[in-house]
């Protein structure tokens, strides 16, 4: 039943070789990679203006150099990037760049500040577009924790069914997004250039009177905000493998696709707010008050409003395109758990969209899907990882020197210091508010990663053959043959099975039964002289009723006996329901004797041999 359910929710499973059909054309692999970097132009804008309002309505009218600004970094970081999916065209982005060119700590530095913000992408993006749902209808406000978890586990679902699925899916919200916003833009150009629209009289007072409140600090904290916008450039260059062939063409051309877009969207915007004079207000965004104004109340005013809610919770898509492929790269290095790499039944890293999802609701469920509350631990990550991987390429291009290195290396140094001059700003301006959280967790992912790569070390040393003698283990493989214990519950066709088996490992072979209930036990002992094969059967008293205490004391007697020749093989016979439900009326004792032998105490035996003998039942 579940396996079948499985395939209606998720589809049929596909074969490895059909991986190649699932890769994106560029237009569906924009809608991926691109929804979290256009979807910013729906706040980018307003985030400057909220802080240049705190220096008076006349400060507003910086919004706009401050936007040219924006979008000379995005061109920056855009060329970088382009170049980054040229010279590692294998994926991996900051990742891949910081480890190979400034060694193993900026790497993975950057690899977890990606992680993490993908994580703050897919809460923030979610709980901002339950904002617009909430705000157009306010009764479904208690419940808005629930809602975002629902968005959550719908793009999850998505994702599972395959990357071509869910390309197919987000088209038409991300297109039909920029479409409404041209739209917008082209409608607002027009009439500003007719005359027909103008900004209200006194909307932004001489900027002269507010001169001494507009300070360098005050100016860099709106800079930084609207450097929001630039979330999400870096998944391009980290999907690179999600791409039909040529691979690294395609996604550079994609990449550049999406840098237009987003800068003609977010100048558009910035553009208009000032022309029209709109600033911050407290109960409707800055792009529904122009939407309001050039569209009316008419059907392309909530046509823009329908396409921004659906385009800011399609934004979490972007994450939950990379944060699989990105902890695959950092899983085959050693520094994530290797289930991180493996390809679920349509071909996408299904572990890591579950983790993304679980992580992503838990800070949902923490921070009650308020965006404000989250809003400040978003994009310290991403800011990092901008800086580390432009850091890196300036190192790349000094080390190959190859033509015009060095105009390309002054590129990647300008990104570099304005990327982090912001992140620095941002640390500065939102500490206290949360960005502490993401200053420590950051390390704290980066220990993680290097404690699981020296487990996995630890685990390679252990189960290397290096320095085994063969003749050693020749040896050792003809030595005498082993204790066997059979722990039973009650004679049936299972213990049968299990006994036969133990007599064939060896001939010292006994059957023990604890005797928690004396009948049952009574009965074991009046059948076995028929059925036990001629192997002893050891009654152990339990006083208590325990099952595990006895055995483990017999078992470590049993070591004790003949030392040379290791610790008893437990052989544990254990039948199987038919059905799943079935095991919830049994109580699973096998289970447990293996659980505990397994993982148990020193007295379970260290380097102890357990054999299940399972016997299947009919339905």
């Amino acid at each position: 039943m579940l396996h079948n359910l499985r395939r209606v929710v998720l589809g049929s499973p596909l074969p490895t070789e059909a991986e190649k059909e699932q890769r994106l054309t560029k237009i569906q692999a924009l809608a991926v990679f691109s929804s979290d970097a256009l979807s910013s132009v729906a706040y980018a804008t307003e985030e400057i203006l909220l802080v240049l309002v705190a220096a008076g309505p006349a400060a507003a009218a910086l919004s706009l150099p401050i936007s040219l600004a924006v979008a000379a970094l995005l061109l920056i970081v855009a060329t970088s990037y382009h170049q980054t999916i040229h010279g590692y065209p294998s994926g991996g982005g900051a990742y891949i760049v910081a480890h190979d060119n400034l060694g193993l700590w900026p790497g993975l530095a950057a690899g977890a500040a990606l992680l993490i913000d993908y994580v703050l992408t897919v809460a923030v993006s979610i709980t901002a577009g339950t904002a617009a749902i909430t705000s157009a209808f306010p009764v479904l406000l208690p419940w808005r924790v629930e809602l975002a978890l629902l968005a959550i586990a719908f793009v999850a679902w998505a994702n599972m069914r395959g990357v071509r699925e869910s390309a197919t899916l987000f088209a038409f919200p991300t297109y039909g997004f920029v479409a409404v916003v041209f739209g917008l833009i082209a409608s607002g150009a027009l009439r500003l250039l007719s005359g027909d629209l103008a900004a209200p009289a006194g909307a932004f007072p001489a900027v002269s009177g507010v001169a001494q409140a507009v300070t360098p600090f005050l100016i860099l904290r709106a800079f930084a905000s609207g450097c929001t916008a630039l979330t999400g450039v870096e998944a391009i260059s980290n999907g690179i493998p999600a791409f039909r062939r040529p691979e690294a063409r395609n996604a550079g051309r994609t990449l550049v696709a999406m840098a237009a877009i987003l800068g003609a969207m977010f100048l558009g915007i910035s553009s208009l707010s000032h022309a029209l004079g709109v600033l911050p207000a407290e109960d409707e965004t800055v792009l529904s008050q122009i939407g309001r104004q050039l569209f009316g109340e008419g059907p392309l005013y909530f046509a823009l409003q329908a396409a921004t809610a659906l385009i800011l919770i399609l934004a979490a898509n972007t994450s939950f395109a990379d944060f699989p492929r990105l902890s695959a790269i950092l899983a085959r290095a050693r520094f994530l758990p290797r289930q991180m790499t493996s390809l679920g039944d349509r071909l996408v890293f299904a572990n890591g969209i579950a983790v993304l999802a679980g992580l992503a609701s838990i800070l949902v469920v923490v921070f009650g899907a308020q965006t404000h509350r989250l809003i400040p631990l978003y994009a310290v990550g991403v800011f990092l990882s901008f800086t580390l991987s432009q850091a890196g390429m300036v190192r790349h291009w000094y080390k190959q020197r190859r033509p015009h290195w060095a105009w390309k290396a002054a590129i990647n140094g300008i990104g570099m210091l304005t990327t982090g001059i912001v992140l620095l700003v941002m640390l500065a301006t939102k500490f206290t508010h949360g960005a502490w959280i993401v200053a420590l967790a950051i390390p704290a992912c980066v220990l993680l990663f290097l404690a699981i790569r020296k487990h996995y070390t630890s685990v390679g040393e252990q189960l290397s053959l290096e320095g085994l003698k063969l003749e050693r283990w020749t040896k050792l493989a003809t030595q005498r043959a082993y204790k066997v214990v059979v722990p039973i519950s009650g004679i049936h066709r299972g213990t049968l099975a299990a006994l036969r088996l133990a007599r064939s490992v060896s001939a010292d072979v006994a059957a023990v039964i604890v005797d928690v209930e004396p009948e049952v036990t009574a009965k074991v002992q009046e059948k076995w002289s028929a059925w036990g094969h001629g192997v002893p059967l050891v009654v152990l008293d339990s006083p208590y009723r325990s099952t595990t205490g006895p055995l483990l004391k017999y078992l470590d007697a049993v070591d004790r006996r003949d030392p040379e020749r290791g610790p008893a093989v437990v052989v544990v016979p254990e039948f199987v329901p038919a059905r799943w439900w079935h095991h919830a009326l049994h109580r699973q004792t096998a289970l447990l004797v293996k659980t505990i032998l397994t993982y148990g105490p020193a007295g379970a035996g260290r380097d102890r041999v357990v054999i299940s003998v399972p016997y299947h039942l009919q339905r």
